[in-house]
This record gives C-alpha cells, structure tokens and sequence, in this order.
C-alpha cells in the first residue's frame, strides 16, 4: 500500500465519520464569503461548494448534502 492509497484511506475514515460536520462548514464559509463579496459571486462559490460535496461524496459513497435529483444544493 502506498502512501497515497494510506492518505485516500485516511480521508476516507475521516468523512464517514464527519461527512455532515465537513459539509456544514463548506456552507458556512460559502456564506461568509458570499456576504463578503456582496453577493457579486454567488454562482461561482456555489459551484465551488458542490465540486468539493461532490468530491466528498466520491470518498465515502455517500449523497451527503445533496438534494433528490442528485444536484449539490448550498444550505446557507
């Protein structure tokens, strides 16, 4: 097993565990910065924020903050 394998298994543990913690954050610093910029972004950190529970997602198998239809949905 190589050291990427161990680091993917690590993560992999760490958001099974603490999938909806990780997620609650992403939304919440999404929000921060959406408010920050005045709103003039939206649609690029909402982007960003599914990328990364897509990403998330891909790690555990689960549909974490996800809505029925599959898409990411940002719950600010």
């Amino acid at each position: 097993m190589g050291i990427f394998d161990k680091i993917r298994g690590s993560a992999k543990k760490a958001v099974d565990q603490h999938g909806d913690k990780i997620t609650s954050g992403l939304d919440k610093a999404a929000g921060a910065i959406d408010k920050k910029t005045g709103g003039k972004y939206t649609e690029k950190i909402d982007k960003g924020v599914g990328k990364a529970k897509e990403g998330l997602d891909k790690l555990d198998g689960k549909n974490d903050g996800k809505n029925d239809g599959g898409e990411s949905t940002p719950t600010r």
